[in-house]
């Protein structure tokens, strides 16, 4: 197959994808420095939270979306062997894509919306930027239409057939995104670009909030499975060795995006408009989304450990120091699953209630979030990149070296950069707030933490300059050596010849799914409309 033009879209995704993280990535630097307060002379509230705002956005709209697009459309043509289905769509909808964050960027960059990127009324944005964000995320809803069509397609032709794992789990991907994206699509759609225009006087923030409840937790599965993809799929081969279970993998895939939807009210918990009954509803729901990970920690390991035991590894953990270290998608899981670990556990604090109490608000959250996505989430983006980029270029990756090099210090970087948003959390340090500067001899023992945050951002800073260089160089230098390999997926220890319909296909989860969302979103999100509710006008910025 000639994927000339697949490889073109697919490397256009990731330019923009990585061009929000390098941004970003500065953002995050001047955040950690104007909040210690250590340099007066950038200090300003309004400069920081413009530049919270934009971080968050590029972070976890603009780097995510766009990655995911290109991820999908190259794994899709590779694994399925057939071209993108509609090519002129895909780019229509990387167009789009493109077109709505180039609006977003105008009023996040001039602080007309320093409203975070949580959707929260009453704070209030310039309408350029909701509909900047309806586009971005319009034109990811084609690239769904896409991938469900791909599988579509390729079950018509292989009637009966497994279909590769890979694409699986893209497709189920985009159908969680289809669901997930619903919930901020109908808060911006009817609440909050009205409002931004002036045609309501008073929108209803508990609605809006519940409607982001909808899409708040389970787009980080949308976030999460590509890394997954990678876990199950390249890593083993990578490593040298097979999966160990392709249906343990369809199942956790199916659990994510089943149970990970009908779930968010853990981040409503100290919110009123909700009664207890449906929080601990979605507690338990969140609970359950725990079991995927724990599959995938096993399975995956457990390919790891065939890779290493083949490769010679003797003794009980023998096989570990048998692995080759040395490959960036072998190191990359090892350090993310180091991470999620870390993270998980303070997942498990946020959704318990009595214990999330303790914690809500705090610097905890975001050290908790930061782990998950900034840390085991990109650090495996990371690493599909430099799978990818030598044959999507033609060209030998610039600088293995490099590569591993920059992999350490964002593990390092974000361990020291973590693990201070934790204790600081501990010690009632608030999030979303701009400076630390309190005349109080509590706050005086933040000070060591701040410097250390300081020197993990830097770190972290060294290390995504370190990356876009190589990927530049890569496609760039004329004097790279040609490069002509391509995608290898992992092969199950067990061949899989054939799998249960339930495990090849979404039919029977999107009515689950539908179900699920009934019960824990059609009363919550209907009281609103039958209830005397107070509406709150938007506070301009």
């Amino acid at each position: 197959m000639n994927d000339a033009a697949e490889k073109k879209l697919t490397l256009y995704h990731l330019w923009v994808a990585f061009g929000a993280f390098i941004l970003a990535c500065f953002l995050g630097e001047y955040q950690v420095l104007e909040r210690s307060g250590f340099i007066p002379a950038i200090q300003s509230p309004s400069v920081y939270f413009a530049s919270v705002s934009t971080h968050g956005v590029l972070m976890a709209f603009v780097l995510t979306t766009f990655f995911i697009m290109g991820f999908g459309y190259y794994t899709a043509t590779t694994s399925l062997k057939q071209p993108v289905w509609n090519l002129p769509l895909a780019w229509a909808g990387f167009g789009t894509s493109l077109f709505g964050t180039v609006l977003a960027a105008l009023p996040l960059l001039t602080g007309n919306a320093s409203v975070l990127y949580t959707f929260y009324p009453p704070l209030q944005a310039h309408w350029l930027f909701y509909i900047g964000a309806t586009l971005l995320i319009v034109g990811s809803w084609l690239w769904c239409v896409i991938m469900i069509m791909m599988m579509r397609q390729w079950k018509l032709v292989n009637p009966g057939q497994p279909v590769p794992l890979a694409m699986f789990a893209t497709t189920g991907n985009a159908i969680l995104w289809l669901w997930t994206s619903a919930g901020v699509a109908i808060e911006v759609l009817f609440q909050l670009i009205p409002l931004a225009l002036g045609w309501m006087d008073t929108i209803d923030p508990g609605l809006a909030r519940t409607l982001f409840a909808w899409t708040l937790h389970p787009i980080v599965y949308f976030w999460l499975i590509p890394a997954y993809i990678a876990f199950y799929v390249f890593v083993p081969k990578q490593a040298g060795g097979y999966l160990f279970s392709d249906e343990m993998a369809r199942a956790a895939f199916i659990v994510i995006i089943v149970f990970g939807l009908p779930i968010g009210f853990h981040h409503l918990y100290m919110d009123p408009e909700q009664a207890k009954g449906w929080k601990l509803l979605h507690g338990f729901g969140t609970f359950v989304v725990t079991l995927p990970t724990f599959i995938t920690g096993f399975t995956v390991i457990a390919s790891l450990e065939i890779a290493g035991r083949l490769r010679g590894g003797k003794g009980l953990f023998g096989w570990i120091g048998a692995l080759p270290w040395q490959n960036t998608m072998v190191l990359s899981i090892i350090l993310g699953l180091l991470m999620l670990i870390l993270g998980g556990f303070g997942g498990l604090v946020n959704a318990s209630y009595a214990m999330n109490a303790m914690i809500h608000n705090t610097a905890w959250v975001p050290g908790h979030f930061h782990l998950i996505f900034a840390g085991t989430v990109v650090i495996m983006y990371f690493a599909i990149a430099y799978y990818f980029w030598p044959i999507l270029s033609g060209k030998q990756l610039f600088s293995q070296k490099m590569a591993q090099l920059q992999l350490w210090l964002w593990f390092i970087g974000m361990t020291i950069l973590t693990t201070p948003w934790h204790i600081l959390g501990l010690l009632g340090q608030p999030r979303r707030i701009s400076s630390v500067e309190y005349n109080s001899v509590l706050t005086l023992t933040w000070d060591p933490y701040e410097l250390a945050m300081i020197f993990g951002g830097m770190i972290m800073l060294a290390s995504a300059c370190l990356f876009i260089y190589n990927l530049a160089k890569t496609q760039l230098h004329p004097g790279n050596e040609a490069y002509a390999g391509e995608v290898e997926y992992a092969e199950p220890i067990h061949p899989v010849e054939t799998v249960p319909e339930f495990l090849n296909d979404f039919t029977l989860w999107n009515k689950v799914i539908a179900g699920l969302m009934a019960v824990s979103f059609g009363f919550p999100i209907l009281q609103f409309f039958f209830m005397k509710t107070f509406g709150s006008s938007g506070w301009g910025y």
